[in-house]
């Protein structure tokens, strides 16, 4: 009798102890969670509705046209988020790691240039120059022999924070962005979700070295394409799923409107065929529970102190659209699975191509237009 009352006061014990560890427990997980709500957060959110995002429908439904795209370079590269293509054919890209390669018709894999920063949109000038954004160097022109000068980091005295896309009228004129004003490269997940227009549009007169501010307040000014006959150029709203345009000639000039909204994904850059076509690469589909976040500021500002691991995911998946000049979707490329071609942030037509960057991937993507 004395040993069942022992073995139920132990028992007893042993349940109090419990008890008293799942209390502390519980009192612990309490406190790091107010203390992580008293920390301050990265970034100064402002609430944002998305519209409801268009279904894969009509012309935009799913298929798996960018699966047939031949793979250039496959494991020799590191990150081609522009693509940018000589009057040889040659293609040209910037890596992760600071370096421009190129891909001879031979094959062969080169380091054209290093910029020790990160090259993003490039393109080359009439004079054979590669005109680059890049992120952290500013605006640069590289010769054929790959000496780099630099022809311009900051504009009004304020230094370009996010250095990023471009396009080159016929005049020399580069037209390019500063996608942030506020967050750099490594931080362009801050701007997506802090919703605020830290974007500008820019140009450079290449005869007196003038930099403009031709828009401001835009929501990541990415991608810039010239229409064929140069009167209006588009910029990529990439964290409004939209494009601006912006009137350089005309009754307009000198203002903007949507060229199109709602977007099925995140644009990033784009590029005309001067043939009356634009190509659009979208990073990738849209996200719901990044759109389902956005309506709230507090949500936001405890996502963002969250490694960025935990943060919601893109989904794997390759798309571009082509573009009229009316701003009507005509035709969508996609690779649902992402296997072949994902997060596809460059599509520029070349000899009957496409040829497709991405900002993470070790491939580029070659597509042969019908």
């Amino acid at each position: 009798m004395q040993q069942k009352n022992k073995e139920t006061v132990n028992l007893k014990k042993k349940s109090l102890g419990i008890k008293k560890m799942m209390l502390g427990a519980i009192g612990f997980l309490i406190l790091l969670m107010i203390v992580f709500l008293l920390q301050s957060a990265p970034i100064a959110p402002a609430a944002y509705t998305p519209l409801n995002s268009p279904e894969l429908v009509g012309v935009l439904k799913a298929n798996n046209l960018l699966q047939k795209a031949e793979l250039l370079a496959l494991g020799k590269v590191n990150g081609p988020e522009e693509v940018a293509l000589d009057s040889h054919g040659d293609v040209y890209w910037g890596t992760q790691d600071g370096k421009i390669m190129s891909l001879k018709g031979d094959g062969k894999v080169d380091t054209f240039a290093e910029t020790k920063g990160r090259p993003l949109g490039m393109q080359f000038d009439t004079n054979n120059n590669l005109i680059v954004c890049d992120a952290y160097k500013g605006l640069l022109s590289i010769d054929p022999q790959g000496r780099i000068k630099v022809l311009a980091t900051s504009v009004y005295g304020i230094p370009f924070k996010f250095t990023d896309a471009l396009d080159i009228s016929r005049d020399g004129t580069i037209y390019f962005t500063d996608a942030s004003s506020k967050y750099g490269q490594s931080e362009y997940l801050y701007d997506l979700l802090e919703s605020k227009p830290h974007g500008r549009f820019l140009s450079y007169d290449p005869t007196t070295g003038e930099v403009k501010v031709l828009l401001e307040d835009l929501y990541f000014a990415n991608g810039v394409a010239l229409s064929q006959q140069e009167d209006f150029v588009l910029i990529n709203e990439t964290y409004r799923y939209r494009i601006v345009r912006y009137w350089l000639k005309g009754a307009k000039k000198g203002t903007h409107e949507i060229f199109i909204d709602n977007l099925p994904g995140f644009p990033d850059n784009i590029s005309s065929n001067d043939k009356g076509t634009f190509w659009l690469a979208l990073f990738t589909v849209r996200n719901e529970a990044m759109d389902q976040l956005h309506p709230s500021p507090f949500l936001k500002a405890q996502i963002s102190k969250l490694p960025k691991a935990l943060w919601p995911k893109p989904k794997p998946y390759g798309l571009v659209l082509a573009l009229n000049e009316k701003g009507k979707i005509t035709q969508s490329l996609h690779d649902p699975t992402g296997k072949h071609l994902k997060e596809i942030t460059s599509a520029r037509e070349y000899g009957g191509y496409l040829y497709l960057g991405s900002l993470h991937n070790n491939r580029i993507g070659k597509y042969k237009l019908p």
